[in-house]
């Protein structure tokens, strides 16, 4: 089992709405070389993918892509058998696998699955299913393959996108039944949790850091204006890093921030799945939005109807892909990692090391609960369908309590 070779199944949603078997030779090959249902139910995570795609986010897809792939995958080559006859303990042999897949199906790092050559389609032999990555503050060590494990959130996606996948095939006619919604009860891997949750977010200090970093560099060269206005809008106004990215159906603009009766400023955000909300603006932030435009040459505060892209490319026009804004921020991270280093030791700076753009989400977030916002309101601003999600992820000052309160116990 460890010598068999995975390949990847289906390419980006936009270049699935025009797949042609035809211009994808290996995969064609590989399908044909197979038991002749796997071209079927190839078929059958195909529609489900493109369904999932004209419906849902490109994350969502990508998510959704992702578990279906190493699904059929795993059903082609090792269980050899036809999805629409699995069974419960079926599915929690895949579980198993999942828990543990051979190293020969584990990767180091995201690659793409295919590459345009001459015309066609071919797949990457570096590609695998299954990726472990080293922690950012530990990108130079070498990464074991072997202790490769999944954690509760990526088993639960797993089985998350196998169920709806099984209630699609239900829905088409082409099952009758759903083992995965059944096994997913007895899973041995899955864990009660009853942890404390730890919240992927700065202190107040690694946040001051960070942004007075920022300001420095933007004061001395106008070029850093862009990141310095990155980091105050995912950190003030709550964004998700795809909320201020060009998006194939969407593209953030300056007259997106707008203002009401009673002169308070709004920021119109094109969210996860597809929701529109208006997030407030705090009087704080408008500096940082006024200082960013007038480096742009634009006026000081956006107008009604303006088309000017939110954030600007370096070069060409339009506005900048998520994995640019992430660029910019790292730039910022890398900075101040090294600047709070020196004056505070490396202890205190390493979360800066190890911290990605979403944590700003998170620092603004649990900062304005300790403040003591009201939850509802902040739940909008945050975009969450529920204030319980809320609660779950950013109230942490009963184990703040609990934790000053543990301090006070004694050895004799």
């Amino acid at each position: 089992m460890s010598k068999i070779i995975p390949v990847p199944l289906y390419p980006t949603y936009i270049e699935l709405c025009e797949l042609e078997l035809t211009d994808y030779q290996q995969l064609n090959d590989f399908l044909m070389a197979n038991a002749s249902w796997c071209l079927t139910h190839w078929q059958w995570g195909k529609s489900f993918l493109a369904y999932t795609g004209r419906n849902k986010s490109a994350h969502t897809y990508d998510r959704f892509r992702n578990e279906i792939e190493k699904f059929l995958l795993w059903s082609f080559l090792i269980k050899k058998t036809p999805i629409d006859t699995l069974r419960k303990s079926d599915i929690l042999e895949y579980a198993d696998f999942c828990w543990k897949p051979p190293v020969t199906w584990i990767g180091t790092s995201s690659l793409e699955r295919f590459k345009l050559k001459n015309g066609y389609f071919n797949s990457n032999e570096l590609w695998r299913p299954f990726k472990v990555q080293a922690a950012k503050s530990q990108l130079s060590k070498v990464v074991d393959k072997k202790k490769y494990r999944p954690s509760q959130q990526t088993l639960t996606s797993t089985f998350t996108a196998i169920i709806v996948f099984y209630n699609y095939l239900m829905g088409e006619e082409l099952c009758y039944g759903n083992p995965a919604q059944i096994a997913k009860k007895d899973c041995k891997h899955f864990i009660n949790d009853t942890q404390v949750k730890e919240i992927k977010r700065l202190t107040a200090s690694q946040w001051q850091y960070l942004l007075d970093t920022a300001v420095d560099m933007a004061n001395e060269d106008p070029i850093y204006e862009r990141n310095l206005f990155v980091i105050a809008a995912l950190k003030t106004l709550f964004l998700r890093i795809s909320e201020l990215s060009e998006r194939e159906n969407w593209s953030p603009i300056m007259g997106h921030f707008w203002q009401d009766e009673d002169e308070n400023w709004w920021l119109k955000v094109f969210g996860k799945g597809r929701k529109l909300r208006d997030t407030t603006v705090p009087s704080d932030f408008m500096p940082f939005l006024h200082r960013y435009r007038l480096s742009r040459d634009l006026s000081g505060l956006p107008t009604s109807g303006e088309n000017n892209v939110l954030v600007e490319k370096i070069r060409g026009q339009g506005g900048m892909t998520s994995r640019h804004l992430r660029r910019l921020v790292q730039n910022i991270f890398d900075q101040a990692f090294i600047r709070m280093k020196q004056l505070e030791g490396e202890s205190k700076a390493m979360k800066l090391k190890e911290a990605t753009t979403h944590w700003l989400r998170h620092t603004g977030a649990s900062m304005e609960i300790e403040r003591g916002r009201a939850l509802k309101d902040l739940s909008e601003d945050l975009g969450h369908a529920s204030m319980a999600t809320t609660d779950t992820v950013y109230v942490q000052s009963e184990n703040k309590k609990r934790a000053e309160s543990g301090k006070a116990r004694k050895v004799d």
